[in-house]
């Protein structure tokens, strides 16, 4: 029978044996001795009536009972958490889990090293960041911001502005002097455009804003990807035109390596910051959030979409 014979330290210490996979390695991080970490996680086990772990003499592998107490013990935490900013008040530094959403190259790029300077200020914090070039379902996923460029659709999520950007489409000098410039939307479907496909677009289809209005076309190629890093780089060879965030590709268009076309026509995808909740209904959400807008915004990890 299920008793609730334990507490808070047990969650802690089991959570951070699931994380990583080791008795030994979670007493080190917390600073504490294997044998305590054994002792605790025996005493949750005994008062959840299952066996949390598959242990063997080299590896601990979580069991399915396991995973479910893990789901479970990570809401308790972050509830813990957050009752104790709200006792705390305003000054209160956050501690606990802040799970991170956002795509490959924007992730990799800027947000991952604002997270670190972001633990190192609050070093209480456990920062999970998970890139994919999908939407993420924030409220079923439990993540508590992501961080995306476009339209924010979803009625029960809250979008806070980062940055105003657009996808322009370009090509590399080499290319266009050998094919020629598009002189209109509809000349790209006699050129090669090089496919991509962020979180958010229609593959194949490019739906562009211009002087007259929205227009769509749809673009064919020899090559696709679903990283803009590769993309870029067949961009960069001379392979063809591609339709990348003005912040992907500012360097490079104002180095000349590559140029605009047909710079009339955008794509709308300003970059928001998107959370479940209000701001001011966390202490830990509001402080993260805002230290990724400003660092986004300004400093050496910032979103630079500027086009000379």
């Amino acid at each position: 029978m299920v008793n609730n014979k334990w507490d808070l330290v047990d969650l802690r210490v089991f959570c951070q044996v699931a994380q990583r996979s080791s008795f030994v390695a979670a007493a080190s991080h917390l600073g504490i001795s294997p044998a305590y970490v054994t002792k605790r996680i025996l005493n949750l086990e005994k008062a959840l009536g299952v066996s949390l772990f598959h242990r063997t003499t080299r590896r601990v592998l979580i069991s399915d009972a396991g995973e479910a107490a893990y789901t479970w013990a990570k809401k308790v935490l972050a509830a813990a958490d957050e009752f104790g900013e709200i006792a705390g008040g305003p000054d209160v530094a956050p501690s606990g889990l802040l799970r991170i959403s956002s795509s490959l190259r924007l992730g990799r790029n800027h947000i991952s090293p604002i997270l670190a300077l972001l633990n190192e200020m609050y070093p209480s914090l456990e920062i999970w960041l998970e890139l994919m070039d999908r939407r993420v379902d924030m409220l079923g996923e439990g993540f508590d911001i992501d961080v995306r460029m476009g339209d924010v659709n979803e009625p029960h999520l809250i979008a806070h502005p980062v940055a105003s950007n657009a996808r322009v489409l370009c090509a590399a000098p080499g290319y266009l002097s050998k094919r020629g410039r598009p002189k209109c939307l509809a000349d790209l479907t006699s050129h090669d455009c090089l496919l991509y496909r962020d979180r958010n677009q229609t593959f194949g289809v490019w739906r562009m804003s211009g002087p007259n209005g929205l227009e769509s076309t749809k673009v064919t190629g020899p090559m696709g990807s679903n990283h803009a890093d590769i993309v870029l780089n067949w961009a960069l060879e001379g392979r063809g035109i591609i339709l990348l965030a003005s912040w992907d590709v500012a360097a490079l268009l104002n180095s000349g390596k590559l140029e605009r076309v047909l710079p009339d026509y955008h794509q709308p995808a300003d970059i928001w910051a998107v959370t479940p909740a209000r701001l001011d209904t966390s202490t830990k959400l509001r402080i993260c959030t805002q230290f990724l807008i400003s660092h986004l915004r300004q400093g050496p990890h910032a979103v630079n979409t500027s086009i000379r």
